[in-house]
């Protein structure tokens, strides 16, 4: 009877009920234990949204992998911001300086279909211009033309 369950929870406040709760409830494992394991794992995340998945065998045992949260979600953390724009081509919600858009890269790199960093940052640029997001207080739709012009290698290529 051997499983798996994925859901997303809270960073680091993932409790016994739903979603957790009702899935494990009907396993072998100690579902505190679960919990417990899941909020020292996730704790940097703390209150963003995180993809875990909890294998778990006959005997109560149990593995869980931490994904990392969706880049939407790195963005509105590290900007400090709520909810994105309704209108992201006219109002902006946030700026990003070119610092904290190469942080949210190296956090989604291993998520991300890049091979450089230079490369995930206009990843990134193009959440932040579907989030309303400014970089370094110039529209994100332009991110990808300044990256390839040399404007950041100063950061990007470190």
């Amino acid at each position: 009877m051997a499983g798996t369950i994925e859901a997303l929870v809270p960073g680091g406040q993932a409790n016994p009920g739903p979603p957790l709760g009702p899935e494990l409830g009907p396993t072998p494992v100690d579902v505190q234990d679960v919990v417990a394991q899941i909020n020292d794992e996730t704790a940097a995340f703390d209150g963003m949204e995180v993809p875990v998945t909890v294998e778990y065998d006959d005997d109560g045992s149990f593995t869980i992998e931490v994904g990392v949260p969706p880049t939407a979600e790195l963005i509105k953390d590290e900007a400090g911001f709520e909810t994105g724009s309704g209108e992201p081509q006219t109002d902006f919600v946030a700026d990003m300086s070119i610092e904290q858009v190469k942080k949210v890269a190296e956090q989604k790199s291993t998520d991300l279909l890049s091979y450089d960093v230079k490369n995930a940052a206009k990843e990134v640029g193009g959440t932040c211009a579907s989030l309303g997001v400014t970089i370094e207080g110039e529209d994100a739709r332009t991110f990808d033309d300044r990256v390839d012009a040399g404007d950041y290698d100063d950061v990007l290529d470190e």
